[in-house]
């Protein structure tokens, strides 16, 4: 992803002033002041393991953040109180990719219709490739809480694998690992007589470094927290 947005970042004329990787050969090492001296916005896709570690390390300097990465959600309230105690801005997403977050309005819509048709029952999937290290996916997660919010017959979300029958307040979303797949979720409505189903195909990690670039420019000039609902009110009203 770093090297997919640096890329994209240089073609759309922004600069990169500092690429942070202690396991990158020729890369700075360290998240401090010096380092991030001539900085506008820091754009972190790392791991669930070190990103509260470097949200505090660039708060600390005053610097505004784009988060991507995944599978530290639960800890949201820490978060959100260092970004008051040090006055950025910040904005997070489990995907920045447009098309998807244009998806999950289309689920939204679709949840409301057929929570109005008792016939149908829903069901999803992900796929991912075999490097990704969390699973389910927050794509995955973000996409489960739009179904289970407006969906009245649906009130708990699985992800593990199921050995017994489901539920019928349950819906099952599945995550699959390996290849090279960039991301692939389908939500299904199933009924005796048909199935319709809601699918989103990433072909490359482009649609995910545009949409942290675009998420860069939103919040480089803001206070507060923010999420990728905020980026796409302020896209669509343009």
């Amino acid at each position: 992803m770093g090297k997919t947005i640096e890329n994209l970042a240089k073609e759309k004329g922004h600069e990169i002033k500092v690429i942070i990787d202690p396991l990158c050969e020729g890369c700075v090492k360290e998240i401090n002041e010096e380092t991030l001296k001539d900085v506008e916005v820091c754009i972190d896709f790392t791991h669930p393991s070190v990103i509260l570690d470097n949200i505090k390390k660039i708060a600390s300097v005053g610097k505004n953040i784009v988060v991507g990465t995944t599978g530290w959600y639960n800890q949201m309230d820490e978060v959100k109180k260092i970004v008051e105690e040090n006055n950025i801005g910040l904005i997070w997403s489990g995907n920045f990719s447009i098309g998807v977050n244009a998806f999950f309005r289309m689920i939204e819509n679709a949840a409301k219709i057929f929570n109005n048709l008792e016939d149908y029952d829903c069901l999803a999937y992900e796929l991912h490739h075999k490097m990704k290290a969390d699973s389910p996916s927050g794509t995955t997660k973000m996409m489960g809480k739009i179904l289970i919010d407006n969906l009245d017959k649906k009130d708990k979300l699985v992800y593990d694998r199921l050995d017994r029958k489901i539920e019928d307040n349950e819906l099952h979303f599945a995550s699959v690992r390996g290849g090279s797949i960039s991301g692939d979720h389908s939500i299904l409505f199933d009924s005796n007589a048909d199935t319709i189903e809601l699918r989103h195909t990433a072909r490359s990690r482009c649609g995910f470094a545009s949409g942290s670039l675009l998420a860069a420019e939103f919040v480089a000039d803001k206070k507060g927290f923010f999420n990728i609902n905020d980026l796409m009110n302020n896209i669509i009203k343009r």
